[in-house]
C-alpha cells in the first residue's frame, strides 16, 4: 500500500513498493499509521522516495542489527553511502565501523563505561537528581524538557566526562545535528549541517587530552593511549562518540517517560507504589516512544531476508520504532505498562552496535524517575507540548507541566 493507501506497485522479486517518506514533517508529526503500513505492506518494503529498503518488523530488525557482516556500518548508518560519497565530519570509530576495527575501539569506551565504573558515579548522580527534583519543586510549574530532561543531564554527565564548564551550551545543538546528518539531504538536514561549525568546533577542542579534567571518563579513555589499546589519533575521537552517544539517548530517553507517566497516571501511581520499577519505566518508555526511531546499514553482499533477495550495496533502513511496537514480538504494544517484560526492545539497538551509552541512560533515566516518584504526587500537563523534529531522533522541545508535593 501506498501513503495514500492506495495499492503497492511490486518491486524487485516481489517486494512492495511504497511511496513513503520516513524524513517528512508530517511523517514526524505521527509516524505511528505510516509505521502500521509498513509493518503489514511486508517483511521487506522498498520506499521508492529514497531508493532504500526497509524493515519495520521486529524479526528483520533484529536480524539486521544482530548480522553486522552482510548489514555493514562502516558505508554509514545514514542514507549517505560512505563508499560513494564524502561524510560530513570523521566516520566515528564506534557507530560508522565495522569489526575488527569496531572490536577493539567498543572495548575501551565499554570498559570506561563498564557497570562496576556506573557504580561507582551512581551516587553523585543520584545526589544530582535529588538536587534537581528539590529545585522544581519550588517551581511547581516548569518545562519538562528544558528544565528536567536536558538539565539533569547536562548537569551530571559533562562533569563525569572532564569537560570545562565553558561552552556546554554546545553540547545539544551538537547532537542533534549528529542525528539529523543521518537523514537525507532534506532541509533539517541541510540546516544542521550549515549551522554546525562552532558546534563541531568546540567538541573537536574539548575531546583533546590537555582540555579533559583528570578522573574522568574522556581521561580515562586517553588513558588507553598509554596501554597501547587505541592510538593517539584515535581518542579524541572516541571522546567525541561519548559526547553524541552520552546526552541526546538520555534527554530524550527521560523526556520520553515523564511525558508517559504525566499522560498514564495510574502507571505513575503504581511506579509510586514501588520505587523499585523506576528502571524499567524508563525502558519502557523508551521502548514505547523511541527515542532513536531509525537506523540504516548496508548490505555487503546480496543476501535474501524473509524471501526478499537484496543485492549488495543497497541501503536497508531499520524502523527500530516500529519493532518496538510490532504486535508480532509485543502484546498491546500501543500501551505504556512499567511492569512489562521490555527486554530485546531495540530502543538501544541490538547486537554489536548496541548504545555504548546505554548504561549511562538508564542510570540517569532510574534515578531520576526514583527521585520524583518519592517526592511529587501528580504531573499534569499544563500546556501544549511541542516536538523537536530530526531526522533520526524523536523528542519534545517542550513539555509544560505542574507538579504537586507528595
Amino acid at each position: 500500500m501506498s501513503a495514500s493507501g492506495s495499492p503497492a506497485t511490486s518491486g524487485p522479486s516481489g517486494i512492495p513498493h511504497l511511496d513513503v517518506d520516513p524524513f517528512a514533517m508530517n511523517f514526524f508529526a505521527d509516524p505511528y499509521p505510516t509505521h502500521e503500513l509498513l509493518r503489514e505492506a511486508g517483511p521487506v518494503v522498498y520506499l521508492d522516495k529514497w531508493n532504500v529498503y526497509g524493515v519495520a518488523r521486529y524479526a528483520e530488525v533484529h536480524a539486521v542489527l544482530n548480522d553486522p557482516a552482510t548489514f555493514c556500518s562502516s558505508r554509514g548508518v545514514g542514507l549517505s553511502d560512505f563508499k560513494k560519497e564524502t561524510p560530513w565530519r570523521p566516520p566515528s570509530l564506534i557507530l560508522e565501523a565495522d569489526p575488527p576495527a569496531h572490536t577493539r575501539t567498543r572495548a575501551v569506551l565499554s570498559k570506561v563505561l563498564s557497570p562496576t565504573v556506573m557504580k561507582q558515579v551512581r551516587d553523585r548522580f543520584t545526589a544530582a537528581a535529588d538536587e534537581r527534583v528539590d529545585m522544581l519543586l519550588e517551581q511547581r510549574s516548569f518545562d519538562a524538557i528544558s528544565d528536567l530532561a536536558e538539565a539533569y543531564p547536562l548537569s551530571i554527565f559533562p562533569d563525569a566526562l572532564g569537560l570545562k564548564p565553558e561552552g556546554r551550551e554546545h553540547l545539544i545543538p551538537y547532537a542533534s545535528v549528529v542525528f539529523n546528518a543521518f537523514g537525507p539531504p532534506n532541509q533539517l538536514r541541510q540546516d544542521a549541517i550549515e549551522r554546525s561549525a562552532p558546534h563541531q568546533a568546540y567538541v573537536t577542542e574539548q575531546c583533546q587530552r590537555e582540555n579533559l579534567a583528570p578522573g574522568g571518563f574522556g581521561a580515562c579513555i586517553h588513558a588507553r593511549v598509554d596501554e597501547g589499546e587505541i592510538t593517539a589519533a584515535e581518542a579524541p575521537l572516541l571522546v567525541r562518540s561519548l559526547l553524541s552517544a552520552g546526552l541526546d539517548t538520555t534527554v530524550n530517553g527521560i523526556g520520553a517517560a515523564v511525558y508517559c507517566l504525566a499522560r498514564f497516571p495510574d502507571q505513575w501511581q503504581r511506579l509510586r507504589g514501588d520505587l523499585t520499577l523506576a528502571r524499567n519505566a524508563f525502558e519502557e518508555a523508551v521502548r514505547f516512544e523511541s527515542p532513536v526511531q531509525t537506523f540504516f546499514r548496508t548490505t555487503t553482499r546480496e543476501v535474501e531476508l524473509s524471501g526478499a533477495t537484496i543485492g549488495e550495496g543497497e541501503k536497508v533502513l531499520m524502523f527500530l520504532a516500529a519493532a518496538n511496537r510490532d504486535p508480532r514480538r509485543w502484546d498491546k504494544p500501543d500501551s505504556y505498562d512499567i511492569t512489562r517484560r521490555t527486554s530485546g526492545h531495540v530502543g538501544f539497538g541490538s547486537g554489536i552496535h548496541m548504545c555504548v551509552g546505554q548504561l549511562v541512560a538508564r542510570l540517569e533515566g532510574e534515578v531520576m524517575l526514583t527521585a520524583l516518584a518519592r517526592r511529587v504526587a501528580r504531573i499534569e500537563i499544563t500546556g501544549e507540548p511541542n516536538r523537536r523534529f530530526n531526522n533520526t531522533l524523536r523528542g519534545l522541545d517542550s513539555l509544560p507541566v505542574t507538579i504537586t508535593p507528595a
